[in-house]
């Protein structure tokens, strides 16, 4: 009646929720900041060259995403396949790149409980690297098993698929969001 299916439904009031999750972090962040007699500089403290390159492999990720959607919308499975591959191989990238930026900071042993700073870090940093690792399941679910729906039922396949697509575009937003306010500020 609406126009709206139970996967797009279902996917905007969990993106709603994760908006109030990320909301308080960020809030929490800014009392936090606010507060303090003095607070670090991100760009001081961070590698903002990794998180540049990790931003821009977000960006694009989130680009190959559309297409994705977009060939099935098209009727050209093979080149969905192609820009889903390549969404879940940036998303991987994205987590390897981050993996090097941790493992320089505990490799001089800067870890959360360092500052208030490094656990603000370590905390939203990782929150977002998981929601990364849950883009990279279901978007490689849609790559390999959970494409057969595509034989029997595209046009809720590509539903499914657009709904995958909206959570990879909160992923990427929230991690917009957090590369000024951790890295430049």
């Amino acid at each position: 009646m609406t126009g709206m299916t139970n996967s797009k439904l279902g996917i905007w009031l969990f993106l709603a929720s994760e908006v109030m999750l990320f909301g308080a972090l960020f809030s929490t962040y800014i009392l936090l900041r606010t507060g303090a007699e003095s607070w670090p500089h991100g760009s001081s403290l961070l590698n903002v060259p990794l998180a540049t390159l990790n931003t821009m492999i977000l960006i694009t990720s989130s680009v190959t995403m559309v297409m994705a959607w977009a060939s099935l919308m098209m009727n050209r499975f093979g080149r969905y396949r192609l820009y889903m591959g390549l969404t879940v191989l940036l998303a991987l990238g994205f987590l390897v790149v981050k993996g090097f930026e941790y493992g320089m900071k505990l490799e001089h042993h800067i870890t959360p409980a360092t500052s208030t700073f490094y656990a603000i870090y370590f905390t939203m940093t990782g929150l977002h690297g998981l929601h990364v690792l849950g883009g990279i399941l279901v978007n490689g679910y849609f790559l390999f098993p959970g494409s057969r729906l595509w034989k029997t039922n595209p046009k809720q396949f590509t539903g499914r698929v657009e709904a995958a697509g909206l959570y990879w575009h909160f992923v990427d937003l929230v991690w917009i969001f957090l590369f000024p306010v951790l890295y430049l500020l």
